[in-house]
This record gives structure tokens, sequence and C-alpha cells, in this order.
């Protein structure tokens, strides 16, 4: 008797777990309302104006027009909750839901997102979009590296060509950089690109980048024109270089747990309005660049140099050790598949 009483009453707690979806106190998209939205932390280290603001801040407008209001992206620039060293742990750890970082962040999951800290890989912006719009691209998202993390990778968003620059001199010939120390974002493919040039790196945090340089503690740093803009850059160097040597690119990357223990159909909508913001974020980034530069030249603390196609082939001739070093790390499969997209 006993054991039919227990088994029944088994049956009852399941059937009620099963009703309540499955136990795990899942929501309907009925149960999110303007008052009581569904929220999502979407953290990231650049400035509120800068191409990856913006676009975010676009995002967040798109999500709340199409949910009218029952999802809420809160967004928090600048580093305001997490810097460059633990926006990923923050991610994994559910403490944000999605994150923007510079790509080459990933490799302590995968060493092959260091394709992008290679020199000269890319030809032009039609050479990054068509990377962006590839099979060869969305191996990267599909690694297991990412979903044994609890990590869906979503979308790529540009931000730009970097181009070097220093206190020092400017930064044209090989022989220009020596001795020298930058700014860099952590990763070997950086450390051997600079030594290449036999000059020195330091891994600063992006939000520490401007006290870094203004205090001397390096001499030079890499960006895109629209981070040395935004970050005002220009105030605290003398010389920049249009070297266009490497990119620096973001990805959207989501808390996977959470991201599908969305309501089917508010995630559908937020997905919609991620195609929509990366389509902007891809035309804004040409577009600020370009503006980015102008200002730069305009002004007048920065002697912007102009580098020729022959000037950049120099460079790219003595970075080549990089290439020695690294093409097996990050995958002849992979670089050869990019160098296969140039037109």
């Amino acid at each position: 008797m006993k054991k039919w009483l227990l088994l029944t009453i088994i049956s009852a707690i399941a059937l009620v777990l099963a009703a309540c979806g499955g136990g795990g106190g899942a929501k309907s998209s009925d149960d999110y309302t303007k008052e009581n939205p569904l929220v999502i932390k979407f953290s990231h280290v650049t400035a509120i104006d800068s191409v990856k603001g913006k676009s975010a801040d676009y995002f967040a407008k798109l999500v709340d027009e199409k949910t009218e209001g029952r999802v809420k992206v809160e967004v928090y620039p600048s580093s305001q909750l997490y810097g460059d060293a633990d926006e990923l742990d923050a991610l994994m750890s559910g403490n944000v839901h999605m994150i923007a970082p510079s790509v080459t962040k990933m490799v302590k999951l995968d060493p092959r997102w260091q394709y992008v800290d290679m020199p000269f890989l890319f030809q032009d912006a039609e050479h990054v979009q068509a990377f962006f719009d590839s099979e060869v691209a969305q191996s990267l998202f599909n690694a297991d590296a990412l979903a044994s993390n609890d990590i869906m990778g979503k979308a790529f968003w540009p931000n730009g060509f970097k181009n070097f620059s220093s206190n020092k001199n400017p930064l044209v010939k090989p022989e220009d950089f020596a001795g020298q120390k930058f700014r860099a974002q952590a990763g070997k493919v950086l450390e051997a690109q600079f030594k290449a040039l036999n000059a020195g790196s330091a891994t600063i945090s992006f939000g520490e980048t401007y006290a870094a340089l203004q205090q001397g503690t390096v001499d030079g740093t890499e960006n895109p024109h629209n981070n040395f803009d935004t970050m005002k850059f220009y105030e605290v160097q003398k010389y920049y270089s249009t070297s266009a040597h490497g990119r620096l690119d973001y990805a959207i990357f989501v808390n996977k747990s959470f991201w599908e223990s969305m309501p089917e159909d508010l995630g559908k909508l937020v997905d919609e309005a991620l195609a929509e913001a990366t389509t902007y974020a891809q035309g804004l980034a040409a577009d600020e660049n370009a503006k980015s530069l102008e200002k730069i030249k305009s002004v007048g603390s920065v002697e912007v140099y102009e580098m020729s196609q022959e000037e950049r082939d120099v460079l790219k001739e003595a970075m080549q050790p990089v290439y020695d070093e690294f093409a097996d790390v990050i995958t002849k499969e992979l670089l050869d598949g990019i160098e296969a997209l140039k037109k």
C-alpha cells in the first residue's frame, strides 16, 4: 500500500512539473510586460559614441520596438560592468547575457580567433565582409569550444582596419618602431607582430589605455580611426600612420542557456532586431571611420601620415615571421579559407 501511494505521489508531482514546463519554471511570453520585461544585460568596453556603442544602442531600441517593451536590453558601455579581462567570464557565468568583444579575446577558448591579428591578412573592407558572410566564419561560431562553455556566437560587427600611433616619431618604415613599446590586446600574435618590428608590447585594458599613453607607460598603440577618435587618443599621441595593417572587429556572443530559455516568439523578435542591428553596424563602421579620420586630421594635435601601398608592403614583408610562427596554430584551413575570399 505504501509503495503504491509513493508511486501515485511521484506521478502527481511529475504531472505538475510537466505542466510548469519541466520543472524549470519556464515562462511564456505572456508573463512579460512593459512593466515587467525580460531583461537582457549587454556589456561592452567602448564609448557610447563608438561604432559598437551606437550599434548596441540601436539594437536595444529595435528590441524595445519589436517586442512592444516586453524585452528590455540594458546596455552597459565603457566597461561600466566588466572590462576586457573579465567580460567573457561574466558571460559564461550568466552575470551578463551579451557581450561584443574584439574577437581576439576569444583566444582563451579557441586559438583560431587570432586570425584577426594576422598582419595584412585582409585586402579591403569587401574582403572582410565576404569573410563575415562565409561558412569559413561560421565554422568559428560552430566550434565545440563555445558550446561547451555555454556560449553562442550570433553575429560579426565590424570596426575597422588598425593604424599605428606613437609619441616618439612617425611610424612608416620597419626601423621606425625599434625600441618603442605599444599597448596591445592580449595575444601571442600581437606580441610577435611587435617583436618582428623590434618593438615591445604591453597588455593594457582598453579603458586604461588613455592613461597609459598619457603617463608614458607605453609609447603608442594601434586602433581603427573611430576608436582613436572616440577615446580621444589624439590628446595623448603625436603621430598617426594609416597603416591598415590589421583588423579590430567584434563578434556578438550570448549566454547560450539564457538565450535558449527565452520564449520562442520573443526570441525570434530579438534575433530579428540583432540581424537589423548587424546590418546597421556594417554600414556605420565605414562612415564613422571616414569621419573620424577627418577629425583626427583637423584637431591639429596629431601629425597624420597617409601610407602608400608600397610602404605597407614593406611592413608586411617585415612581419612575415608572424606567419611562420602562427600559421599552424590558427590553421592553414582557416587562413587559406580567408585568402580564397579575396576578389
